[in-house]
């Protein structure tokens, strides 16, 4: 056996090393921060809460019509009792962190849970319209049900619909950890605070990009790679990045956004509008108008034909 380097004596003079840049720390320590959100269980409670929006699609639970009220209501109680107690540890949070007193913050939690769970009926209609722009808006798609087990764009849709109302109701942490999740799980990223019409359908998704003040009107519908974001930030005298206001695009209904484009800023694109693929907009677009850019020079090359030798060799390898 080899000589244990990390002796007890080392180990004691290493953690007390660690320990010492922890003291004055703020942001990356959660040190005696027992009122911080776990994201663990808020992703257990969007999981339950997508159990409710497509009840039986999950596959974690039996749902038949003669259950279906006692499966839903058990839910509803088990996200109202879980979400009530993560959304209060976040308003301890934001208290400590502005250091005030006097806030009851069991009782908004509670308050902004049961509006929350007050609003699904709402967030299902509009996901139901979702469902159905994916469906007339993809040839590939066979049928709703496949769209709601298996397009991406439907797990961040919904996830940002329920983010959006704890985003309204300023509820710290919580939506943001939400849009992440979604993010994380299907390559859209969208931030609760985005206001987005119905009938919403991003084709494919992988690099979407919806920025906090983006704006989406109805029957919108975006391809992969878009990215509705912001210009350069003004700063303070400070040289700090001002934060606030109106950064990002406003999409009026009816558009279509076309893959790997870029719009920034506090631009309009107009009712109607087509935004063609690789497009980098600065400047409001007309209703009615498609931005395309000019065809590029393409060069073609006659390639040489591979040797008989090397061709039996690929057909070999190719069958």
């Amino acid at each position: 056996m080899g000589k244990n380097n990390l002796t007890d004596k080392k180990i004691k003079s290493l953690v007390a090393r660690i320990a010492r840049t922890y003291h004055g720390d703020s942001g990356i320590n959660f040190i005696d921060a027992a009122n911080l959100p776990v994201r663990g269980q808020i992703l257990e409670i969007l999981d339950l809460l997508f159990e409710v929006l497509f009840p039986g699609h999950t596959g974690s639970r039996k749902i038949t019509k003669s259950n279906i009220n006692f499966v839903v209501g058990d839910i509803l109680c088990q996200v109202y009792a879980e979400l009530a107690d993560q959304i209060e540890r976040a308003y301890n949070y934001q208290c400590r962190i502005k250091k005030c007193d006097g806030c009851d913050c069991r009782t908004m939690a509670e308050n902004v849970t049961a509006h929350l769970l007050g609003q699904l009926p709402r967030i299902r209609r509009i996901l139901k319209g979702d469902v159905a722009a994916a469906f007339s808006g993809d040839p590939a798609a066979k049928s709703y049900e496949e769209i709601v087990i298996s397009y991406p764009c439907i797990v961040a849709i919904a996830a940002h619909r329920i983010a959006h109302e704890l985003y309204l109701k300023e509820v710290p942490l919580i939506p943001r950890i939400m849009s992440e999740c979604a993010h994380a799980r299907t390559g859209i990223d969208i931030h609760p605070g985005a206001k987005i019409g119905e009938n919403f359908f991003i084709d494919h998704g992988t690099g979407v990009v919806i920025g906090e003040t983006s704006v989406i009107g109805d029957n919108v519908k975006i391809y992969q790679g878009a990215t509705l974001g912001a210009l350069s930030f003004r700063k303070d005298e400070r040289g700090r990045v001002i934060k606030g206001g109106k950064r990002h695009p406003t999409i009026e209904d009816d558009v279509t956004i076309y893959a790997e484009a870029t719009i920034l800023g506090n631009v309009t694109v107009g009712k109607g509008a087509v935004i063609g693929g690789n497009v980098w907009i600065k400047e409001s677009v007309p209703p009615g108008v498609t931005v395309a850019t000019p065809n590029p020079d393409l060069v073609y090359t006659k390639t040489k034909s591979p040797s008989p030798g090397k061709a039996r060799r690929v057909r070999r390898n190719n069958p």
